[in-house]
Order: C-alpha cells, then structure tokens, then sequence
C-alpha cells in the first residue's frame, strides 16, 4: 500500500507543478492509473491538508486567467462544471473577481476587433462572424447584440 501512496503523491505534486488542480481533476487522473480508491482518498486528504488542494482557490484562480484571454462567463461556468467545481463555488468566486470586470466592454473591444480583420466583406457577413465568435467564447447573447448593433 505504501507504493501506491508513493505512486499517487508523485502523480499529484507532478500535476500541480504546472498549475493548481480541482479535487476532481486529480481524482480521474488517480483513477486513470488504477490506483485503489481508499488510496486516492487518503492522497487528495493528504493535499488538502496541505492546502495545495482546494476547489474554491481553484475556481478563483481559474475564472482570473480565463477573463483575461478574454472568454466569457458562460464558458467559464461550463469549464468549471466539467472540472467537478460545483455551481455554488463558482457563483461564489464569481461575484469575487466579476466585480473588476466589465463584459460590456470586453465585447465591445473583442467586437470591434474581430470586425477589423474582415476589410472586404459584407457588412451583414461580419456581424454574422464576429457573432459567432463572441457567442463561442461564452459571452451573454444581450451584450453580444448590443455590441453588434454599434458596428
């Protein structure tokens, strides 16, 4: 048993060398390598301990570098939801870190843009485009029409 906790601390600390990771996330790539589950257990117990494992630090700090590429909220959301935090933290760390961030804007920027590298096209073709965009990086359809309206 020994071996396995030895296997799964290094499989762990290796992850989070790159970069912080949900409970989740270590616990499918635990399982991935056909660890017993009381062992992944006590592990991910041995890093919350630590306080190198904790879900809600992890939303923050995933919602912070996501803003800034710049997506919007909604794939955020989704991008947490599949990284198991669950949709109370994310709310919560949202309306921590949404409170310097101005969609409007960031879709009015992003629009314009996106707009500009389309020299010889159809009006109506842009908008379609930048559109499309604006929609797959998860902003609101509201401040995307809006943000449409003004090219």
């Amino acid at each position: 048993m020994e071996e396995y906790f030895r296997k799964a601390q290094t499989t762990v600390y290796r992850l989070l060398k790159f970069r912080m990771r949900s409970e989740k996330e270590l616990r499918d790539k635990l399982e991935q390598k056909k660890l017993p589950g009381a062992i992944i257990q006590q592990v991910i117990g041995h890093f919350k301990s630590l306080k190198l494992v904790d879900d809600r630090l992890f939303a923050r700090q995933w919602i912070s570098s996501r803003l800034k590429k710049p997506f919007g909220p909604n794939r955020i959301r989704l991008e947490l939801k599949k990284k198991g935090i669950d949709p109370e933290t994310a709310e919560d760390a949202f309306k921590e870190i949404a409170g310097h961030y101005n969609e409007a804007d960031v879709v009015n920027a992003l629009a314009k843009y996106r707009a500009s590298k389309y020299n010889d096209t159809d009006p109506e073709k842009i908008r379609q485009r930048v559109y499309g965009y604006l929609l797959r990086r998860g902003f609101n359809m509201s401040t995307i029409m809006k943000a449409i309206k003004t090219l």
